[in-house]
């Protein structure tokens, strides 16, 4: 370590302890590095240097990338440093790398520890602002995302940001309809829980945000993780087992849903979604609510967690909405979530257009599951995706549907394995993925059914929570031309990773090291595309529900790039250009026409105006009129006249209980349910087009030799 780098770091913990408001000994503690950390950060930069897919060499350009993550991370709203902070450390931004190379991380952690003591300032001025309280008749205006926006320039002008997000948190209780006092007590308790949390920082905590820091400038998926915080993601993978269902993050003071999962009751509610926040946790229906925002996520995870069949609430700001947005109250029954409820499900919607009726098999697939132990093991039943869904296919063939949907909407995908297999009972043996690794070698993974389970019409329904496996799948299909695509672009992860122990590359057992999360290959279609930052995009576009601008890989800074390879020889269905135009003027006459659809359109609109907007009234009475508004055009919805057009779940089958271990009115409440869902119907409809334009073109479905010089000129990725 030079001594300009000596001279920073011991410069940046001097004006922490100097700036100390008013005790001896500040209210948080100052930390330094550990021994272990320092090898730790070392061995890392030598693994992302020699074995990541695209190597990068950690210097001056590195360490800039790393220095803006790093003050994101550690103030992502820019609402804890100023002006002043950030150009003092102008000569650091080119020294992190220093700090790795040479085993001394003395400068990021004293970065850190400014870090603990302006959020202590700034929160002791948040509790303060509450003695005097605010009035809301000013036309005064809060702005709720500050990323993107200059650092505050002086202590004046950060303060003023503190006052509007307190008076913005205090208004936004008063609308709930808490009193003076109860608002004063809310907000005091939650400041101080965050003083609270501040005071037990430990040097884990600093080490963990800038590793991720450094491991995450590299690629978005590549991340270090410290013994600490593979402990919490194993509570929260148990969390996801016995419980609600829900992997938690820590995001922005809220603990965050990152992932459902399948089969599970925060997923089952259907009322949920990765991005939703949780701001408060009650135990038992009648409970009363505990505010968590500020809370360490281990804390949250220990009051969400219980015992099975027991009842908790969750109140919830939900994803993408501004923080003042009217919460919500999600009421989950507690349950050990079996294998069963992740499997695949099926059901039948029938529909009617222009007097001729069509059956449509909906095959519903949370996750590409597979008992990896079993299959080794040879077991003769091991659970497997692609084997329940080719007993299902089998099934609907038996009940003469007319075409299958397979919805892949928020499964994140799962096994390689059986997203080759699940392919091929749609379109027989043949390439399915390409994968390439850091030395440019290409292994293709192939399908080796003789012939295809399904081969009537067939469509996949897909969303941005769709990743991973799942793009693969749908890729595939829609490379082959098998079937049509549906729904909104998906995530955009073309990507593998391996986990590194970095205990087992030290060669020791003590202390503990943690892992390495890296990024070593990457997925290609078989037209040559990757899935990577792209994702799949749809033949047949519906409305997108989720924001792409901060969901998906394309949310991500360095995400990898797209890219080409060369194409495998495959064979592509013929009749695909003439009939694509035709399906997309039958959906857009029909969505025209369909009141749901239309008011799915007119939210996901005002979503976006008011994103985009990025700031709240903080008028009560303004505010109060927007509430009405809003509850106005919800009373306007619920009176219209239902589309009787809609399709209907087929009783006889949604009864049906193939496993024995559903009772079949429930089973056909949710199945009803399901046929409400806007997107769904409509993907079915489209479904239905094909089949009756199949019928007027029967060469539609025939195969055609393609060339894998030439490629098909409706590849969605071109």
């Amino acid at each position: 370590m030079n001594r300009k780098l000596i001279w920073l770091a011991l410069a940046f913990a001097a004006a922490v302890q100097a700036n100390a408001p008013g005790t001896e000994h500040p209210p948080y503690p100052v930390l330094k590095p550990l021994q272990q950390q320092t090898l730790a950060a070392h061995l890392t930069a030598e693994l992302i240097g020699e074995h990541h897919y695209k190597p990068v060499a950690l210097n001056d350009a590195l360490s800039e990338k790393i220095f803006d993550a790093y003050l994101k991370s550690l103030d992502p709203e820019r609402m804890l440093f100023i002006r002043a902070d950030v150009d003092g450390w102008q000569e650091a931004r080119t020294k992190l790398d220093d700090a790795v190379l040479t085993d001394n991380l003395d400068l990021p952690f004293a970065i850190f520890n400014l870090y603990a003591q302006r959020a202590v300032e700034r929160y002791t001025y948040a509790r303060s602002l509450l003695k005097t309280g605010f009035e809301f008749q000013q036309n005064d205006n809060y702005q709720f995302l500050r990323e993107k926006e200059p650092w505050a320039k002086s202590e004046d002008e950060i303060r003023d940001l503190w006052r509007k997000r307190v008076k913005s948190d205090w208004l936004q209780l008063k609308l709930a309809g808490k009193d003076d006092k109860n608002i004063v007590e809310v907000l005091d308790k939650r400041y101080e829980n965050f003083l609270k949390r501040i005071g037990k920082l430990k040097s884990d905590d600093a080490f963990q945000i800038f590793m991720n820091a450094y491991t995450m400038s590299v690629d978005p998926h590549t991340n270090y993780l410290g013994p600490r915080t593979k402990e919490d993601f194993g509570i929260s993978m148990k969390l996801s087992l016995v419980g609600i269902g829900a992997v938690l993050e820590e995001k922005d003071d809220y603990a965050t849903i990152k992932e459902l999962m399948p089969g599970s009751p925060a997923a089952l509610s259907e009322k949920l979604k990765a991005g939703d926040r949780i701001a408060g946790v009650a135990q038992g229906e009648k409970g009363a609510l505990t505010d968590v925002v500020g809370w360490r996520l281990d804390d949250t995870v220990a009051l969400i967690r219980g015992e099975a069949d027991s009842v908790v609430v969750l109140d919830i700001v939900p994803a993408g909405a501004n923080p003042d947005s009217e919460h919500k109250l999600v009421t989950l029954v507690r349950k050990k979530i079996r294998l069963e409820d992740q499997a695949a499900k099926k059901t039948v919607l029938s529909l009617a257009d222009k007097g001729v009726p069509y059956r449509i098999g909906v095959i519903t697939l949370p996750t590409f599951y597979e008992d990896f132990q079993a299959r080794q093991n040879k077991e003769p039943d091991y659970k497997s995706a692609t084997r329940d869904v080719s007993r299902l296919l089998e099934e609907l063939k038996a009940e003469k549907v007319d075409a299958v949907l397979v919805d892949l909407r928020n499964n994140g995908g799962g096994s390689l394995t059986e997203a080759v297999e699940l392919t091929g009972l749609f379109v027989g043996a043949g390439p399915v993925v390409q994968q390439r690794d850091a030395s440019g070698k290409v292994n293709v993974a192939k399908g080796v059914a003789p012939g295809a389970v399904w081969d009537g019409p067939l469509g996949v329904l897909i969303n941005r929570g769709s990743a991973s496996a799942s793009e693969i799948f749908a890729a595939a299909i829609q490379d082959y031309r098998r079937g049509l695509v549906i729904g909104e672009t998906s995530f955009g992860k073309g990507t593998v990773q391996t986990v590194v122990n970095l205990n087992n590359v030290a060669r020791t057992e003590s202390p503990q090291l943690g892992d390495l999360k890296l990024t070593v290959a990457q997925f290609f279609r078989v037209n040559g595309g990757t899935t990577q930052l792209r994702g799949v995009t749809p033949d047949i576009n519906l409305p997108a529900t989720s924001d792409a601008e901060h969901f998906g890989e394309s949310a991500y800074d360095n995400g990898l790039p797209w890219m080409r390879i060369k194409a495998t020889d495959y064979r592509t269905s013929a009749g695909w250009d003439t009939l694509l135009p035709l399906l997309q003027q039958r959906h857009n006459q029909r969505v025209a026409k369909d009141k749901d659809y239309q008011y799915l359109l007119e939210d996901i609109a005002e979503f976006d105006r008011q994103r985009k907007k990025n700031l709240i009234s903080l008028n009560e009475s303004e505010r109060r009129k927007e509430r009405e508004a809003q509850e106005a055009k919800l009373k306007s919805r619920e009176s219209a006249t239902p589309d009787k057009s809609a399709p209907k779940s087929d009783t006889d089958i949604a009864k049906a209980d193939p496993d024995g271990n559903k009772d079949g009115d429930d089973e056909l409440k949710k199945q009803e349910k399901k046929a409400k869902d806007t997107l769904l119907r409509e993907a079915a409809y489209i479904l239905g087009d094909q089949v009756a334009l199949t019928t007027e073109r029967p060469g539609f479905a025939s195969r055609a030799p393609s060339n894998s010089a030439r490629e098909p000129k409706n590849q969605a990725l071109q």
